[in-house]
């Protein structure tokens, strides 16, 4: 035989059966003719064309009186005309380039960065990042409505497709901002169908901020500690607030603390403030203790300042029951802030387990009860973990500065706010006192930079106070309040007689 049969396994019968294929459909591909992708092209650019009046309509008028005047004028009178603006524009950039380029330079950017930028790349961008929509075969993006833009960023002003929430923007910020080629990408909401998205152009937190001046009067609900993204100061509220700043180590939070301090330092000198401060470590607030009514440095000293604060709270809670609803510093009954460095070695690492036990009931029961008769806990702590602080709700205000992970930064500022923009986890190493902000009631996240108080600085602060009498304990350090006040005012007394 020419040929060798094939194995068993191999031979197929030619009565099975072959099992039965579903039909499929498909949408038949056509080709275009040339003229309808022509007849297209020149619908998109008579729509451009007539937009661009509308778009641009100081640059369109001045146009059109250009060629009015070339026919009614001439050419040279007109040619005159343009050189006295130029010159004046200079002129103007020359004497006032603040104003300039808020008016003109500031103007003429945005329009630049909407052609060359953003509508350029606006398809291709929002299509491989997901966010555009196709139903019926037909494809639907959000509409750019307006590009204007700032020292520092351009904010892109965006209509969204109808069905489409912020949220679909929010899932996609680091996209974005790869995709227009911005350090990074936050989303602000308008209104319905109406968001703003900030591209920064530069890192305007990138310079070291030196300690800020001393304010001559002192805001407890504004106290300046440093500078946002936008240029402007940072303000700090803590009357009627508790604050959480969470960061690692070399992250800035003795920045955030000092100029916390540092700005209610005329407050310090009438009275009407007190700092109590608890500082396991003995490396950062210790150097400035002098500043501080009550200062603790051990765990049993910690609890007890930390109980004497709830029984002064609870006592003014009694004498305010009935007679007023909220609280004004005076020498009499002074706003309290209590400072804690460091507080999860009270609440998780302390070996004592009364001790965390004490210190965790203390905490709670001035951050739930201490805001409305003037005691503020500003808490500065490392892991935002619930088994090392399970009080962060008790926070309304916090502060995320340098995180280890990008999970932590939701465990301090919230859901969703590493969607919004809020990248902790990303900020530079040799940028310390960066941190974002959410503040209570508003959920966009700031960027700011806390300014750095150096050792001269804190010796000023010192110095700047009258002396003060400091008692030493077996369980820590503290300093009597009645002693500064005593030689306060005998310092004034004396001055006044010389």
């Amino acid at each position: 035989m020419w040929w060798s049969p094939r194995p068993a396994s191999q031979q197929v019968s030619v009565t099975t059966p072959v099992p039965a294929q579903a039909f499929r459909f498909a949408t038949p591909v056509l080709p275009t003719p040339v003229a309808l992708i022509v007849a297209r092209w020149l619908a998109r650019a008579l729509v451009l064309v007539v937009g661009l009046p509308f778009r641009f309509p100081v640059a369109f008028a001045l146009a059109g009186l250009s060629v009015l005047g070339v026919h009614v004028f001439g050419t040279v009178t007109v040619a005159v005309v343009w050189v006295l603006v130029v010159v004046g524009l200079l002129v103007w950039w020359w004497r006032w380039p603040v104003s300039f380029r808020h008016c003109v330079g500031l103007r003429l950017l945005a329009a630049w960065r909407w052609w060359w930028v953003y509508a350029r790349h606006w398809q291709p961008v929002l299509v491989v990042a997901g966010l555009a929509q196709t139903y019926q075969e037909r494809q639907y993006l959000p509409r750019i409505r307006k590009v204007t833009c700032t020292a520092w960023a351009d904010r892109v002003r965006v209509r969204l497709v109808a069905g489409t929430t912020p949220a679909d923007f929010e899932s996609r910020v680091v996209e974005l901002a790869h995709g227009f080629g911005a350090p990074s990408c936050r989303v602000m909401v308008r209104g319905p169908r109406d968001v703003v998205l900030e591209f920064p152009r530069l890192d305007t937190l990138a310079a070291p901020i030196d300690a800020l001046e001393v304010p001559e009067a002192v805001d407890l609900g504004a106290l300046p500690v440093g500078l946002r993204e936008d240029g402007t100061l940072w303000r700090l509220r803590l009357h009627g607030t508790h604050v959480l700043v969470v960061g690692v180590t070399g992250s800035g939070k003795g920045s955030v603390l000092w100029s916390a301090v540092r700005a209610m330092l005329p407050a310090l000198e009438d009275g009407t403030v007190q700092v109590w401060a608890v500082d396991p470590k003995r490396m950062e607030l210790s150097y400035g203790r002098s500043l501080f009514a009550r200062y603790a440095d051990t765990g049993e000293a910690a609890v007890a300042l930390l109980e004497d604060a709830v029984a002064e709270m609870q006592n003014r809670a009694e004498r305010y029951a009935g007679h007023r609803r909220s609280h004004t510093p005076t020498t009499e009954d002074p706003f309290v802030v209590v400072v804690l460095d460091e507080v999860a070695f009270l609440t998780a690492y302390h070996p004592d387990r009364d001790v965390r036990r004490r210190a965790e009931n203390a905490i709670a029961t001035l951050t739930s009860q201490g805001r409305s008769v003037g005691f503020c806990v500003l808490a500065a702590l490392q892991d935002p973990r619930k088994e090392v602080m399970n009080l962060r709700n008790l926070f309304p205000d916090k502060i995320a500065l340098r995180l280890d992970e990008a999970a932590q930064v939701d465990m301090v500022l919230g859901e969703g706010a590493r969607d919004r923009g809020a990248n902790a986890h990303l900020i530079d190493p040799a940028l310390p006192g960066v941190a974002f902000v959410r503040l209570e009631g508003s959920p966009v996240p700031v960027r700011v930079r806390a300014a750095y108080v150096s050792d001269a600085d804190i010796d000023a602060m010192t110095a700047r106070l009258a002396p003060t009498s400091v008692k030493a304990s077996g369980a820590g350090v503290e300093r009597s309040a009645s002693a500064d006040a005593t030689v306060t005012t005998v310092l004034r007394v004396a001055e006044g007689a010389a």
